[in-house]
């Protein structure tokens, strides 16, 4: 943690402040080409995907009435199995569906942490400060910040698979507001993605990045996620002692 070290995290930080700024991107504005070369990266580092919804407005592309997760959700129920990093198939992918989402198959080659956002820009920070190994982070929307990992594996003998009160699937996203753990049987949304409402999902880390243990960003995580917890509950105890004498 010399030189390197500290040249390395100010470009960082430098990188994560232009991306606070930069205005957001607008449906359409990335580029087929660059857009194509992110998600060949993705496959190039070995992580599996499959073409997702795209918003049409405010709503879903899948034009299902009252959709749960417009835009996030793969368009075909085959995703699992439809998941490749083949790239000649996600070139078609991208060049037949110019506005479509991809996302990524957990639980196979990588898991991804996911926690909320100001949860997740504090724990990157200390992280990086430690001069622990961090792989691809994406930010998904104005909520959720995505830490991807090595996954926990998928072992021959399912006795030898460990699960985990932090694993979520895609139909328990609500019982999970603070820290998810995407692996088998679940996916995320991929940068460079757009939800309805003109938000992006966008990478703060690349996939280049070699994927790390995820038991090494974990406690960190944890603990940054109990902070937000403890932090918005403080702020409603206090909405409410403001806003009592008020109400009698």
């Amino acid at each position: 943690m010399g030189a390197d070290f500290s040249h390395s995290r100010g470009s960082e930080s430098r990188f994560s402040h232009w991306l606070r700024r930069r205005p957001k991107p607008q449906q359409g504005d990335v580029d087929g080409t660059a857009r194509e070369a992110l998600l060949l990266a993705v496959a190039e580092a070995g992580m599996p995907i499959a073409p997702a919804a795209h918003p049409i407005g405010y709503r879903c592309s899948c034009e299902r009435v009252g959709c749960p997760t417009p835009a996030r959700h793969p368009v075909s129920f085959a995703w699992q199995t439809q998941s490749t990093t083949d790239r000649a198939q996600i070139e078609r992918w991208a060049r037949s569906q110019p506005q479509a989402n991809f996302i990524t198959a957990t639980g196979m080659i990588h898991d991804v942490l996911d926690v909320p956002l100001s949860a997740g820009t504090q724990a990157l920070e200390r992280l990086l400060a430690a001069g622990i190994e961090v792989g691809p982070v994406a930010r998904s929307g104005d909520d959720r910040m995505l830490f991807f990992t090595a996954t926990r594996g998928t072992p021959e003998d399912e006795d030898e698979w460990w699960p985990c009160e932090l694993d979520c699937h895609p139909e328990t996203m609500d019982e999970h507001p603070g820290l998810r753990w995407h692996c088998r049987g679940s996916y995320v949304l991929l940068p460079p993605a757009m939800l309805p409402g003109e938000v992006d999902v966008r990478w703060v880390r690349g996939p280049e990045n070699p994927l790390p243990d995820p038991l090494t960003l974990l406690e960190t995580l944890t603990d940054a996620c109990a902070r937000f917890v403890g932090s918005a509950e403080q702020s409603d105890v206090d909405h409410e002692s403001v806003a009592w004498p008020m109400s009698r």
